[in-house]
């Protein structure tokens, strides 16, 4: 099997798997070749057919192939050889996450994808069915390497090709990583787009011509300050102004009001468009479980060591949820594949750490294979390019130029070098305006090589890179320790990082770190660096100072994270005895210390099976304890990412309530049975129904049944509903004394958008008026609900009458009927 390696933000398979599983009908070829034989004058006024066909077969040469290497060693693969439909849903802007992007993905890999609605990319401007809005803008957002890029390039060439957006007649792909080269340019946006495609020399852009597509991938990367509330004004696209004002305008609408705009970007920079100038956000997925395991069997030609390759990386938790994105699959099947079909000698990886470390010097030692000029040494080269890896980190950014690696000691003239002696860790792309970006394969390999950065100034030199990006000095006490640091020392220091630094984004680097500082790891570096000894007894002195910390902290978010430097440090001793304690079911009978809840968390959060339900009666002994919601309290992350979550009789307070709709407030869109029934639960009904009115909310199951609902309560949630109603399939309110605050609950059942399945108002002391609202409601809307309880209401022969008549009328949908 020929074999290949996918660029930052690809999904590669090989391509004689990818011809297995393609299917283009004859009709699909002949309308293609058809669509490029013959003219289309009338379809674009204005443009002689010979610029448009140059035009569209610059754009095919641009984006019809994958590079791999440096310039001089170009290895093109055909984009459609390898392509593979991306998994792209239709999502909500909501608040933008401050986690790290793999922990995006370890909530990610929980969600059950049919549960969402799939868009092909070549769709993203159509309205899915029942929606009337046009769409003008679309957000595509994604974590690192998820695919976005290759969403791109396979759209332009689809349409260069003639195969798809037949009603687009322009399309200009602007990539933030070369606008960039032109930030302090002033030039109006003809100009702009004449450097860029000179053939729009000879075109008319204007609202009236054309309807024309711009698409501005990575907005991550963008080194430009787009001002939103910027009060200029351009409306000509022949009016000269700064670039960042040129595209602000653009995205607006005030420029060009008809075209289409399409950005991407990483999660953390989606909110630098105001959300009323987008009219669609969508997310790149990557890979599901089942996708997971057809990648490596189809990347691996020899199916016994795919299996084994599969079963390895499912034996570690962190690995296999790291394989959601495609990158990170291809480094794991090139280091596996090689360790497990050689007689290779160590550890099989089975931390990221150890994976990302063999991946290195397998990528090194290539360089050898080659004979690449040995100008430098390979301790240098890797010190350079993790200084650079580090100092861009610190500054949030994925891309960089010339004078980014100057500052590090790097020679531009070299940097080709630089980039083949790691061909697949360093990439330099030579951009269309013919300056040269460069960037990591990953976001994950730049973060490996700052940690190897950040581990070898200070065993190796002496040197606390950490300090000077500290707005606060954690350590200027210590200062003096740095001249002589040892390794404890320096994981110390990045513990406190993992407790005291807000912002989560650089907590992966510090799981490096604590992995790199591993003896057997150690031995592993020697290959390609001289390390200074260490003592040996440093893990030990690391892994208590840890668990010192995990006792006295009281956050879960931070514990996960020392659970995450444990696992890296081979330390799993916690882990392993609260894994016992759920595999005995002793856990409720356990007295457990506030490290070992955070142990607990920290197993059901990674655990192999999905969370899709939580029960607290199964962590607590009775159902009335008044420690229940002590423990509540203490799991609420797992709560936060389960699909259900049983409460029922668990003795929930005000209090307990109050902190779980706050969890779910953060993470909404997960969530889709709960049952709360028979706790008192007064007025934290409005709480919840807070949660229920956010369009986020997926809720679909909802059981209040015995919880002192009252009449304020039932009109907070009637009101939530009609503001939300497309999503609740069933709803329990039985034994509640709602009297005629059931006509509240009828206001929603008429509501065209309202779904109901399902509804049981048994011994809720409905009255006949009552009786009577909810027929005339099923009366208006009768396509929905399909189960009615009543029973125990003490309703009249005529209201039963009404109900009766529903039942048996062959156009209401009613198939069981309790009254």
């Amino acid at each position: 099997m020929r074999k290949m390696s996918p660029m930052s933000e690809c999904l590669i398979l090989d391509s004689r798997s990818i011809r297995q599983h393609r299917s283009v009908t004859k009709h699909f070829r002949k309308r293609y070749d058809e669509s490029m034989n013959q003219p289309q004058h009338s379809t674009y006024p204005g443009v002689r057919h010979e610029v448009l066909n140059s035009f569209r077969s610059n754009l095919k040469q641009t984006f019809g192939r994958l590079y791999e290497g440096t310039e001089m060693q170009r290895n093109p693969t055909l984009l459609n050889e390898i392509y593979t439909e991306l998994y792209i849903t239709e999502s909500e802007s909501g608040e933008i996450s401050n986690e790290h992007e793999v922990r995006q993905i370890e909530t990610q890999s929980r969600r059950a994808a049919t549960e969402d609605t799939a868009i092909k990319c070549s769709d993203i401007f159509r309205p899915l069915p029942g929606q009337d809005k046009a769409i003008r803008t679309v957000l595509t957002k994604g974590v690192a390497g998820i695919g976005k890029t290759v969403s791109v390039q396979k759209l332009i060439l689809d349409w260069a090709e003639g195969k798809e957006n037949h009603d687009v007649q322009l399309i200009f792909p602007l990539p933030f990583r070369e606008i960039n080269l032109m930030k302090d340019k002033t030039l109006s946006l003809s100009d702009l787009l004449y450097v860029f495609f000179p053939e729009t020399k000879e075109m008319e852009i204007s609202r009236d011509k054309y309807k024309v597509l711009f698409i501005f991938d990575g907005l991550d990367e963008c080194r430009l300050s787009l001002d939103f509330k910027s009060d200029v004004k351009l409306c000509n696209i022949s009016e000269s102004a700064s670039v960042d004002e040129l595209l602000m305008n653009l995205i607006v609408g005030n420029l060009l009001p008809s075209a289409l705009i399409w950005i991407t970007s990483r999660p953390a920079a989606a909110d630098l468009v105001p959300s009323e100038c987008v009219h669609r956000v969508t997310e790149v997925r990557g890979f599901n479980e089942p996708q997971k395991e057809e990648y490596f069997r189809k990347r691996i030609s020899d199916q016994s060591l795919a299996d084994r390759i599969i079963s390895h990386l499912k034996s570690s938790r962190s690995l296999f949820i790291m394989c959601h994105i495609p990158v990170f699959c291809w480094i794991s099947a090139a280091v596996l594949e090689k360790m497990l079909s050689e007689a290779e000698s160590g550890e099989i990886p089975k931390t990221l750490t150890q994976m990302y470390t063999r991946f290195l010097i397998l990528q090194t030692n290539i360089k050898h294979e080659k004979d690449y000029e040995k100008k430098v040494t390979d301790e240098d080269m890797i010190l350079k390019l993790g200084k650079v890896a580090f100092q861009q980190l610190v500054k949030g950014n994925l891309i960089f130029y010339e004078e980014d690696l100057r500052e590090c000691g790097i020679d531009v003239r070299e940097a080709s070098v630089y980039s083949g002696l790691c061909t697949q860790i360093f990439r330099e792309q030579l951009g269309l305006y013919q300056g040269k970006v460069f960037c990591f394969v990953h976001l994950s390999i730049q973060e490996h090589l700052a940690a190897l950065y950040v581990h070898l100034s200070c065993t190796n030199h002496n040197r606390n890179v950490f300090e000077p990006i500290t707005k606060q000095s954690l350590w200027s006490k210590s200062k003096d320790l740095f001249q002589h640091v040892s390794l404890s020392e320096l994981n110390e220091m990045v513990v406190n990082v993992v407790l005291f630094v807000i912002c989560g984004l650089i907590v992966f680097l510090v799981w490096f770190i604590m992995g790199l500082s591993v003896k057997s790891h150690q031995i592993l570096l020697q290959r390609i660096m001289k390390l200074k000894s260490s003592s040996s007894d440093s893990n030990e002195k690391t892994v208590e100072y840890i668990k010192k910390k995990i006792r006295t902290i009281d956050s879960p978010e931070k514990s996960i994270n020392l659970f995450h430097c444990l696992n890296e440090l081979g330390d799993r001793s916690l882990v392993e005895e609260i894994q016992q304690y759920l595999k005995s079911g002793r856990i409720k009978e356990a007295k457990l210390s506030s490290s070992q809840w955070s142990a607990l968390v920290f197993v059901l959060l990674t655990s192999e099976d999905e969370l899709k339900e939580f029960r607290l009666d199964k962590f607590v002994k009775g159902k009335n304890n008044p420690e229940n919601m002590e423990v509540l309290q203490k799991l609420l992350p797992v709560i936060k990412e389960s699909r259900s979550v049983q409460l029922r009789d668990c003795g929930v307070t005000d209090e307990g309530c109050a902190a779980l709709t706050s969890a779910l407030r953060s993470n909404p869109s997960h969530l889709r049975e709960l049952d709360l029934s028979e706790n008192k639960l007064r007025d934290s009904v409005k709480l919840l129904s807070e949660v229920l009115q956010d369009p986020r909310c997926k809720l679909e199951i909802l059981w209040l049944s015995k919880c002192g609902v009252t009449d304020e309560d039932c009109a907070a949630l009637a009101s939530a509903l009609r503001s939300n109603p497309s999503h609740l399939r069933e709803l329990s309110l039985s034994e509640n004394k709602l009297r005629d605050s059931v006509k509240l609950l009828s206001d929603v059942l008429q509501d065209p958008h309202c779904k109901l399945e399902k509804l049981w108002l048994r011994d809720c002391d409905v009255t006949d008026e009552g009786c009577a609202a909810l027929a005339s409601a099923l009366r208006s809307n009768p396509s929905h609900l399909r189960e009615l309880n009543l029973s125990v209401n003490n309703l009249r022969d005529s209201s039963r009458k009404l109900l009766s008549d529903l039942k048996d009328d062959p156009h209401y949908k009613l198939e069981t009927l309790y009254y």
